[in-house]
């Protein structure tokens, strides 16, 4: 059985009821829901049962996941749901009656259409911003409206917030009052795209998340997804698509895939049908965006025809015509990578390092131990041994925004840098312990070691840099604690467990189901703590929002006996190391950069409000690039030569000469920016949110990442740099121990 470590956040739900029925050869949804709640029931690691107080439970969580930010729902609706599904959801899971996901989302359908309609009217006014009123961006933990009437207040501040938005973004190409127009048509068309297979899908999921953040229901196409992103590789043309007004648009070709290398196909273009081989075509206007994909992917080396408006034409009537062979597609970026970096020793001889990025632990399952499958371990060991052909005197391993993947990976991964001996330990929920060791003597890598963390490393990421904390291999490196996820699931086909469904069907799609709890080999967990840092270092992601203590119904923390295992015999200097680093960070106004960005962030998420008054943005807007253009003036005042860097990926390991990093020119946040003034990045379902929270009323130009953005350029990554130092000190100590002056 492979486990998993992958973090998975709770998912904001903006799936809607349509008419569309189940195809003819779908899983009957009642049977779903029954093998699903009994999995839950007798395979989750907390064994709780599917009764009332769950059922209570999972009923509010369902309305939160439709409702994500309580705009659409009155408290009368779900006092209306409370009273009539409220004791009884989980006898409906139990004996597949799949009715009342339907009902619910039949009400939230007509409300949405119902508030759309109202928002159109709305749009119809005029709006002058001098109001001295001020509008809610957050309503996660905001009550209910009681009535429509109170609705409909909220509803008026938020579209008026929505157009003062509009009004104030630089970078549009259209009026307002079209792009919004254009955004809730989106809404509309989106929910009328959802059939009865989507509805399920996000019943159960919730259901899942009802036992736990990370257990999850996954449709057909979503386990397929996973699998992707676990082996690093697809078949298919190499083109990734985003849903653009009922079109599928190209947003991007990955390089060196079957259409990048054709040429023909470009970013822009919208298909508008998709053929197989010298079949006829299937009109793609208005179909969900998972089903264009469906039909685009296939097996190697099968044609796919696609008819598409190029993006270069101004008449919306052109077609084109576009025959693409498939072929497998590797995933590059989210392979391991890494780089050199020369930089002065102290007694001015150029040293190297090495810097390994790691975004992930990924691992073909369905092929391990074949020769050829994808495996984090063996890449980064190759890439380690080109590092130490190029002499590196020192190593950070990068496990920033790390989210998780293969518990095998992390327990192999870790034998790199260790002799042999235990890594972790899971408990099942029979109290039953197993340790995980590595059994391997042999080490790829013996020198100075850094591992390098943040508030979104987690899962594997933790038990990799608990492993190395505990041995006393490495220093940890980051923000206050990494995510905090000391949970195990496993990936389970309901088609294997449903009596109505052939043998080995996935057409059922699958349960992600946590089965297991993780321990760090010292006994503690990393549930809720995560792993402490050895040297902390200012970052805009170390809030108490981010985190698995700021999700919904957490597992506790809890510890088990530590084992037995041998400390690595050399010091790490960590007392000396935070003093050093404490009194560098002091002095750098990056930091100092990032402190005041910190505390700004925790005051808007604090006060969850923005004003409706024009003159009070502008000037918001005003400051903030003062501040911006203050801070650009300085870094350019007192820029420093960029150090020669080398990088290194699986495809140029073999070549004798490597590439030399050239650093391209630093963009704003607000470059990124699209036309409605939303992030351009394409973002999974899993980041969805429900209709009316859109990024229209964020506090200032910039969200969290978009701000961590500007401070983490190529040239400007503090946090990068700073880890370099903390390493020179640590190669430093190393080589005259004597010069420590507060530890050992």
């Amino acid at each position: 059985m492979k486990y998993l470590l992958a973090f998975c956040a709770p998912l904001a739900l903006s799936v809607v009821l349509g008419a569309t029925p189940l195809h003819a050869d779908a899983p009957d949804p009642g049977q779903i829901e029954i093998s699903v709640g009994r999995l839950l029931e007798q395979g989750h690691y907390s064994r709780m049962k599917l009764d009332e107080k769950v059922s209570q439970r999972f009923l509010k969580n369902y309305l939160e996941g439709l409702d994500y930010n309580h705009l659409y729902f009155t408290q009368k609706d779900v006092d209306l749901f409370t009273a009539k599904f409220g004791n009884t959801l989980n006898n409906d899971v139990l004996l597949g009656n799949p009715e009342p996901a339907f009902t619910i989302f039949n009400i939230y359908k007509k409300r949405v259409e119902d508030r759309v309609e109202k928002i159109r009217e709305l749009l119809k006014l005029k709006y002058d911003f001098t109001s001295n009123r001020t509008v809610e961006v957050n309503r996660q933990k905001a009550p209910w409206p009681k009535d429509e009437a109170e609705a409909d207040l909220l509803w008026r501040d938020r579209i008026e917030g929505e157009m003062l938005q509009e009004a104030l973004n630089k970078h549009a190409v259209d009026p307002p009052v079209k792009v919004l127009t254009r955004r809730y048509d989106q809404v509309i068309r989106s929910l009328h795209e959802q059939n009865k297979e989507d509805i399920i899908k996000g019943f159960l999921t919730i259901l899942a998340l009802t036992y736990d953040p990370h257990s999850e229901y996954m449709s057909k196409s979503e386990l397929d997804n996973f699998e992707i992103n676990m082996r690093l590789s697809l078949v298919g043309i190499g083109a990734v698509l985003q849903s653009e007004d009922g079109y599928a648009k190209i947003a991007e070709l990955v390089v060196g895939g079957p259409a990048a290398k054709d040429g023909r196909l470009k970013v822009g273009d919208r298909v508008t049908g998709v053929a197989q081989g010298d079949k006829d075509f299937v009109d793609s206007v208005d179909m969900k965006l998972d089903k264009v994909v469906e039909m685009i992917r296939g097996k190697k080396d099968t044609i796919v025809r696609l008819q598409v408006i190029p993006a270069s034409t101004p008449d919306p009537s052109t077609r084109k015509i576009i025959e693409i062979k498939r072929d497998e597609i590797k995933l590059k970026d989210a392979e391991a990578k890494a780089e050199i970096i020369e930089r002065p020793g102290p007694d001015g001889t150029p040293i190297r390092l090495g810097w390994i990025v790691l975004p992930s632990f990924y691992a073909d399952m369905e092929h391990s131990g074949a020769v050829g499958a994808k495996s984090t371990t063996k890449d980064v060991l190759a890439l380690i041994n080109r590092l130490k052909q190029e002499h590196i005197q020192g190593l950070v391993m990068d496990l920033r925004h790390n989210g998780g993947g293969s518990l095998e990976e992390a327990v192999n991964l870790t034998g790199l840098f260790i002799k042999r001996g235990p890594v972790v330990q899971a408990k099942d929920s029979n109290g039953n312990i197993h340790v995980s060791k590595d059994r391997d003597p042999s080490i790829a890598w013996d020198g100075p070691l850094i591992v390098c963390t943040n508030r979104l490393s987690a899962s594997a990421s933790e038990i990799f840099a608990a492993a190395l904390q505990d041995y006393n291999r490495a220093v940890i490196v980051g923000d206050s604690s990494t995510f905090g996820k000391g949970t195990v699931q496993t990936m389970l086909e309901i088609g294997r467990i449903m009596p109505f469904l052939g043998g080995g069907s996935n057409e059922a799609g699958a349960l992600k189901l946590t089965i297991q709890k993780f321990y760090r080999i010292a006994g503690g967990s990393t549930q809720h703590k995560g792993v402490e840092s050895d040297v902390r270092l200012p970052s805009l992601f170390d809030h108490q929002e981010i985190g698995e203590s700021a999700l919904k119904g957490p597992l506790p923390y809890d510890t088990v006996p530590p084992v037995d295992f041998d400390k690595w015999e050399h010091p790490l200097f960590k007392t000396d190391l935070r003093q050093r680093s404490a009194a560098r960070v002091s002095a750098d106004p990056e930091f100092g950069y990032i402190t005041e960005d910190l505390e700004e962030l925790k005051r808007r998420l604090a006060e969850n409000r923005v004003s409706l008054n024009e003159k009070a943005r502008l000037a918001e807007i005003d400051d903030d690039k003062a501040k911006r253009d203050k801070r650009d003036a300085a870094r350019e005042k007192s820029k420093q030569p960029d150090p020669k860097t080398y990088v290194v990926t699986l495809d140029n390991l073999s070549k004798p000469d490597l590439q030399v990093m050239t650093y391209k020119p630093e963009k704003k946040a607000t470059d990124a920016k699209t036309s409605d003034g939303k992030n351009g990045d394409i973002k999974s379902s899993g980041d969805a949110k429900s209709p009316g929270e859109t990024a229209a009323i964020t506090p200032g130009d910039d969200d969290a990442e978009d701000a961590e953005a500007t401070n983490r350029t190529e040239r400007f990554d503090p946090i990068k740099v700073e880890t370099l130092n903390i390493l020179n000190d640590l190669i430093n100590l190393s080589r005259n121990p004597k010069t420590a002056t507060a530890s050992k």
